[in-house]
């Protein structure tokens, strides 16, 4: 069994962890919801007007 120091010890590691946890969460939903706002930003822009391609002529195929 463990003692009461162990336990402690071992709660206080958790919650390091849980405090890292919790850091690296914040640090993604920032992270997104920048990533969301230059998304939206893109999609309003307005879009470059397309030129048509240019296709090359096919030679006439020669009969024998």
């Amino acid at each position: 069994m463990a003692t009461a120091k162990q336990i402690q010890y071992r709660m206080g590691q958790a919650k390091r962890k849980l405090a890292k946890v919790n850091k690296e969460a914040t640090a993604i939903k920032n992270k997104m919801k920048k990533l969301a706002a230059a998304l939206k930003k893109a999609k309003a822009a307005p879009k470059p007007k397309k030129k048509g391609k240019k296709v090359a002529k096919r030679k006439a195929a020669r009969k024998r």
